[in-house]
This record gives structure tokens, C-alpha cells and sequence, in this order.
């Protein structure tokens, strides 16, 4: 399969079912766009839609390890495409004593049910601590992965710190 050769049952997936029932569950159906090229970065993203690469929502996981007990708890840091991650904030921000590390993709997978390249923000696990980037507030629409690299879903920054409970901050991104 080429990346324009994508069919509706292609991504008719666990995770895309998932990503649209939490949707239409907020009431926010019908705001999925399918791609005819993939969005597995930022800036395949907003080539794809026609966007700046800063309207795109990066979902980047990652653990931090608890210093006391070695409890490994799972952090999902929504950062505005044109922006990168500021790593060492992480276990401040998210109140957590311990040191961050990014995981491998099955271990992505198995903390969020979506691939490397296509985590979604949408239907998260209530015990992933998410954390929202304050820079995407500066775009009347914002695009996240919809569970799959060929689909996106364009939010307000409103809906989307709705839809993930997240808590934004402006020192997660620089």
C-alpha cells in the first residue's frame, strides 16, 4: 500500500473506533479529516491540511520514575508543533518526584493503545497525567492524530483541553 492509497476500512481501526466514540461522545463528531498523505510528523501534519506546523498538536509520551518508590507513571505532553518539549520540566509540572525517559513504541502502544506516529490525545487513560502546551492557544483551530497517520481532528483549544482534562501550562514547550 502506497501512502495515497488509502481505503475507509484502512483506517477503520481499534483506534480510530476509539478516537470517534470519544467524539461523538462530546458531542464533537464529524471533525475528522482524512489525509491522502500520512501526518506521522508536525510538518507532514500541517503540509497535509495546509496549516503552520505550530496549529499542530504533537502527543509525545513519556514516563517519569518516581524517585522514592520506582513507580513508573506515564506523561502525555501536548506541545504546539513549531515548539519543542522541555523534558526536565516534566516531573515539576506534572508533580512528580523522579526522573523523565521517553519509552520505546510498544511501550507508547501499551500505555496509550496507539502507535508512534499516530497518538492521539483523545481518549487517553485518566492515569496518563497530560499536559498542554499554552502556545496552541494562539491558533483559532488546532490538529491532533486521530489514531491513524492518515487522520487528523481540528479542535478549538478549548475542545481539546476538554476533551483530554489536560492542564496547560506554559512551561512545558520552548
Amino acid at each position: 500500500m502506497t501512502e495515497t492509497d488509502v481505503t475507509p476500512s484502512d483506517i477503520n481501526t481499534k483506534a480510530t473506533r476509539h478516537v470517534r466514540a470519544c467524539l461523538t461522545a462530546a458531542g464533537l463528531d464529524g471533525q475528522i479529516m482524512t489525509l491522502t498523505e500520512t501526518s506521522r510528523s508536525a510538518e507532514e501534519a500541517a503540509a497535509a491540511i495546509g496549516v503552520p506546523v505550530g496549529a499542530i498538536v504533537k502527543t509525545l509520551v513519556f514516563t517519569i520514575t518516581e524517585h522514592d518508590t520506582g513507580k513508573i507513571w506515564p506523561v502525555a505532553a501536548l506541545v504546539s508543533g513549531d515548539r519543542q518539549c522541555h523534558m526536565k520540566a516534566l516531573p515539576d509540572l506534572a508533580a512528580i518526584d523522579g526522573k523523565p525517559g521517553r519509552p520505546d513504541a510498544a511501550t507508547v502502544k501499551k500505555i496509550t493503545g496507539y502507535s508512534i506516529g499516530a497518538v492521539s490525545p483523545i481518549g487517553l487513560d485518566e492515569d496518563i497525567t497530560i499536559l498542554i502546551d499554552s502556545a496552541l492557544c494562539r491558533f483559532d483551530r488546532v490538529w491532533a492524530s486521530a489514531g491513524h497517520t492518515h487522520l487528523v481532528v481540528g479542535l478549538s483549544f478549548q475542545e481539546l483541553t476538554l476533551l483530554t482534562s489536560g492542564r496547560v501550562t506554559p512551561d512545558l514547550a520552548h
